[in-house]
C-alpha cells in the first residue's frame, strides 16, 4: 500500500519542475543560437521567374540572379535577357520569344516551345517537344534534342564585361563547347530534326540588343572578335585535309595566350575547328604526345591544358611560325608536320572525349 505523504511530496516536486524559472535564476534558457543559414536573406521564387508575359521586354542585370535557379514559362512574343549566371533554367510553353541566357552551371531545358531564337551558355542543353528553335550555343556536354523538329544551332557569340567572370562562377570553361555535336534521342528515318545555322548568320538578326533602358546599361558587343567564347567551326566541313594541333599548358597567361594564338591564326585565314580545356595525367600525355611526352609531363601539375585545332593549307607551318615569333620562350605542343598532325588531333580529342564522358 502506497504512502499518502510520499505522493504529496512527489506532486509538489512535479509542480516545481513545470514552473519556468524566474529571470536570472539558475536554469534560465540561453538565447537561441543563430546559424549562418538563419541569417540568409529569404529567396522569393517570384524574383527568379518570368511567367505569363506577352509582348514585353524583361531581364535581369548582372548580380541579380547570382547562381539561383530560374524559370521562364508561358511567355509569348517577348524579349528576355538573363545577364547573370544561374544554377539551372527551364523554359516551358514559350512561343515566338527571343532569349539570352548567361552562363548556367547545370542544365537548360526547353519544353514545348515554338518559334524561339536563343543565345545560351550552359553545362547541359536539352529540348523536348519543341519546334523551330534557333540557338547560338555554348555547351560543355553533348546537346540533346528529344521529340523535337527543325532545331538549328550556331556557335555562341557574345560579350559584356561581366561575362567572363560569370563563366567562372558557373564553373564553365569558354574552351569547352560542343555546340554542333548534337544527339537526337528520337530520330526519324529519312529526316533530320536538327541542322546548323548559316556560317554568316548575324546574331542580332536573331536576338536583338535590349531596348529597355535598364538593360541598355549592359555594355554588349556581338562582334565576333570580342566574343568571350571562341567561335569554332564545329561539325561543318573543313576547307582542307591539313589540320594542326596546338596545346597550351597552364600558367599565368594561358587563356590570354590561347586567344592571341587564335587571333593570329584567324588573321592568316586559317579556321578554328574546335577547342578543349581538360586536365591530363602523365599516362595521358604519353598516349597523346608520344615520343615528345617527357618534355611536357612536368607542366601538367600546374593545371588543365588548352587544346586548339586549326585547319587550312599550311596550318602546321603557319602555327609553328606564329608560336616561334609571338610566344618565344613559352613552351607549347604543336604538330610537327602535316603527316602526323591528323593523328595528333585524333589522339588528343579522343582522349578528351573519354575524359569528359562524351
Amino acid at each position: 500500500m502506497g504512502c499518502l505523504f510520499s505522493k504529496k511530496r512527489k506532486s509538489e516536486k512535479e509542480q516545481q519542475q513545470q514552473q519556468p524559472p524566474a529571470s536570472g535564476e539558475a536554469g534560465e534558457q540561453p538565447p537561441q543560437k543563430l546559424y549562418s543559414w538563419d541569417k540568409r536573406e529569404k529567396v522569393d521564387p517570384k524574383d527568379y521567374m518570368f511567367n505569363g508575359l506577352k509582348d514585353e521586354t524583361v531581364g535581369r542585370l548582372p548580380g541579380k540572379v547570382a547562381g539561383q535557379q530560374f524559370v521562364i514559362q508561358d511567355c509569348e512574343s517577348c524579349n528576355i535577357y538573363i545577364f547573370d549566371h544561374s544554377a539551372t533554367i527551364t523554359i516551358d510553353d514559350c512561343t515566338n520569344c527571343r532569349i539570352f541566357l548567361g552562363p548556367v552551371k547545370g542544365s537548360v531545358f526547353f519544353r514545348n516551345c515554338r518559334d524561339c531564337k536563343c543565345i545560351v551558355a550552359c553545362q547541359q542543353f536539352r529540348t523536348r517537344d519543341c519546334r523551330k528553335l534557333e540557338v547560338f550555343l555554348c555547351c560543355a556536354t553533348q546537346p540533346i534534342i528529344e521529340s523535337s523538329a527543325n532545331i538549328k544551332f550556331g556557335c555562341f557569340q557574345f560579350y559584356y564585361p561581366e561575362l567572363a567572370f560569370q563563366f567562372k562562377d558557373a564553373g564553365l570553361s569558354i574552351f569547352n563547347n560542343t555546340w554542333s555535336n548534337i544527339h537526337d534521342f528520337t530520330p526519324v528515318s529519312g529526316e533530320n530534326n536538327w541542322s546548323l545555322l548559316p556560317e554568316d548568320a548575324v546574331i542580332q538578326d536573331y536576338v536583338p540588343l535590349p531596348t529597355l533602358e535598364e538593360l541598355k546599361a549592359v555594355r554588349i558587343s556581338t562582334d565576333a572578335s570580342k566574343s568571350i567564347v571562341p567561335i569554332t567551326r564545329g561539325q561543318r566541313q573543313k576547307i582542307s585535309d591539313e589540320s594542326c594541333l596546338a596545346v597550351l599548358f597552364a600558367g599565368d597567361y594561358t587563356t590570354a595566350n590561347a586567344r592571341k594564338l587564335i587571333d593570329e591564326m584567324l588573321s592568316k585565314s586559317f579556321l578554328l575547328v574546335q577547342t578543349k580545356e581538360v586536365s591530363m595525367k602523365p599516362e595521358d600525355a604519353r598516349r597523346v604526345f608520344q615520343g615528345r611526352a617527357p618534355d611536357f609531363i612536368p607542366l601538367l601539375e600546374k593545371g588543365p591544358v588548352i587544346a586548339l585545332e586549326f585547319n587550312g593549307e599550311g596550318a602546321v607551318e603557319g602555327c609553328q611560325l606564329i608560336i616561334n615569333d609571338v610566344f618565344n620562350g613559352t613552351k607549347m605542343f604543336v604538330s610537327e608536320n602535316k603527316v602526323t598532325a591528323s593523328g595528333d588531333v585524333d589522339n588528343f580529342y579522343n582522349f578528351a572525349d573519354v575524359q569528359m564522358g562524351m
